[in-house]
């Protein structure tokens, strides 16, 4: 754009660059599909810490293997999880305070351990600003008593001023926006309910709630849900932005996660460019790898998406006096990539010396080097415990890394830096949609998308002593034809030397004699 000159002097004029600079995605991100003592049914939450889970799932429950595999999660170094709890046949607990019906926020026993009361401690200006009248308003206090933690710390909301007409303090606006413990069900009563009366000794204030069940445990249908309509299940994850890591515990501690829900959760892993971790069957040996390898039916090109660790993991459970119990390794292994991730970057195999599994006390096979000769070439990754260094993870591969298939994503570093880029790119090029396709726009896609593939470049991401062995960017004439153009069409090749993790560690040793005197 050409400023006006209508005197003499110097005109300042400030012209675009043309950089839009990439910003790489998030790598470890990982969603936990299964069942939660409490919390909303359906709805993907996140969480930042362990404490961050107890407090909107309940925390360990015996049957939730999900739970512990959170757990393994954050204690392994996870940052970032996204939890989507299945709920099969549960009931929700009610309460009753006169013709007020309040209802938990999710089905379970948990929540027969509610208690409501309601006071008329309430403010006059607060009326007035309303226009009710001070009769018109009520206090409200939800209290979470779990048995086990009576005289110590409770959850507790107190809902002040609310109201029973149309107005901004509406009960059921209320509690639907603010409130993690209950919500109101049916119609609203015509006047506010009574006051409830004194607590009894050592009991919380307010109406118990009641009625409560946690239901089945999940089934198939549970964890994959409609095809269409509502998203429940694994599409409850359609309403997150971003997942890179995908863990779906079995159903009970002692049972797998059903096939037909690892082959749907695959497709969709590939569809949402994340990585499936994959849990090997309880019943797996050395023996029988391969035959349960193929009954899991996670094979195609769609298997670059996914890894299976074996075996699992023997560690002491908080719900039973410590006792030592056998649970699934994904929640630990996503930990240890997200550790990973942070400390050397996504191109790093997450395996190794450095690949220590935390809060494990034992293996359930300790594996023998001659064991894992057999399965390291199908494509099993193993845990394996080591003298001084203790239990490690010690297998990168996809399941397509089987060596008989020389698959080029047959390393899980290799395949999660390809999803790492492709993100990022698909991310960081929407500028450029409905731009002119011509020489100037592709010139700055070279710009902005080679800026972003040296910086991986300078951190070590690829192979190669210069950025010209390393990778390239094209956008011209020769990707974009005239024919693509009139078709609206702007064609950007990417192409990356990836580093491949050494996972053969050849020594040849000679011995020089001696020259003689």
């Amino acid at each position: 754009m050409t400023i006006p000159t209508l005197h003499p002097g110097v005109y300042v004029q400030e012209i675009p660059s043309g950089v839009r600079a990439i910003t790489g995605v998030a790598t470890s991100i990982t969603a936990f599909i299964g069942r939660t003592r409490r919390g909303p049914a359906n709805e993907a939450k996140e969480v930042n810490g362990f404490t961050d889970f107890t407090r909107l799932f309940g925390g360990l429950w015996p049957q939730s293997p999900v739970s512990f595999a959170v757990r393994s999660f954050f204690l392994n170094g996870g940052g970032r999880a996204i939890i989507v709890r299945l709920t099969r046949n549960a009931a929700a607990s009610t309460i009753d305070i006169g013709d007020l019906h309040l209802e938990a926020s999710g089905g379970g026993v948990w929540g027969d351990d509610l208690y409501a009361a309601v006071d008329t401690n309430v403010s006059a200006d607060v009326a007035d600003r309303l226009g009710v009248p001070v009769a018109g308003l009520f206090n409200l206090t939800v209290t979470y008593s779990v048995p086990e933690n009576r005289g110590g710390d409770l959850s507790v909301e107190v809902f002040r001023n609310l109201t029973v007409v149309p107005s901004p303090r509406n009960i059921r606006d209320v509690l639907e926006a603010e409130s993690d413990l209950v919500r109101v069900v049916g119609a609203l009563p015509a006047a506010p309910p009574a006051a409830t009366g004194a607590p009894a000794p050592g009991v919380p204030a307010g109406v118990k709630a009641g009625g409560g069940s946690d239901g089945d445990a999940p089934d198939t249908a549970s964890y994959i849900g409609p095809g269409i309509g509502p998203r429940e299940g694994l599409r409850a994850l359609d309403t997150v932005d971003l997942f890179n890591l995908l863990c779906i515990p079995p159903p009970s501690l002692d049972d797998d996660t059903p096939p037909a829900v690892y082959v749907e959760a695959l497709a969709y892993c590939r569809e949402r460019r994340a990585m499936l971790v994959v849990d090997p069957p309880a019943a797996m040996t050395v023996d029988t790898a391969g035959a349960q390898l193929g009954q899991l039916g996670l094979n195609g090109t769609d298997a670059r998406n996914a890894a299976l660790y074996f075996p699992r993991l023997r560690q002491p459970d908080p719900t039973a006096q410590n006792r030592i119990r056998t649970f699934v390794p994904c929640g630990a292994v996503a930990g240890v990539m997200a550790r990973t991730d942070s400390a050397r970057g996504v191109w790093k195999a997450p395996a190794g010396i450095d690949a220590g599994v935390a809060g494990t006390a034992d293996l359930e096979h300790n594996l023998t080097d001659a064991e894992q000769d057999r399965l390291n070439p199908i494509g099993v990754n193993c845990l394996r415990s080591f003298p001084i260094i203790g239990r490690v993870v010690w297998g990168a591969r996809t399941l397509r890394g089987a060596d008989i298939l020389a698959d080029e994503y047959k390393y899980v570093p290799v395949r999660r830096l390809a999803l790492y880029i492709e993100e990022s790119l698909y991310r960081g090029t929407q500028w450029v949609v409905f731009e002119p396709n011509d020489e100037p726009l592709w010139g700055q896609i070279r710009l902005n998308l080679g800026a972003f593939m040296q910086n991986l470049f300078r951190q070590g991401a690829f192979e190669g002593t210069s950025p010209r062995d390393a990778y390239f960017v094209k956008c011209d004439r020769e990707t974009t034809t005239p024919n693509d153009q009139n078709l609206g069409r702007v064609n950007i090749l990417v192409g990356f030397a990836p580093l491949r993790p050494a996972e053969f560690v050849i020594l040849q040793i000679q011995q020089i004699a001696r020259a003689q005197a």
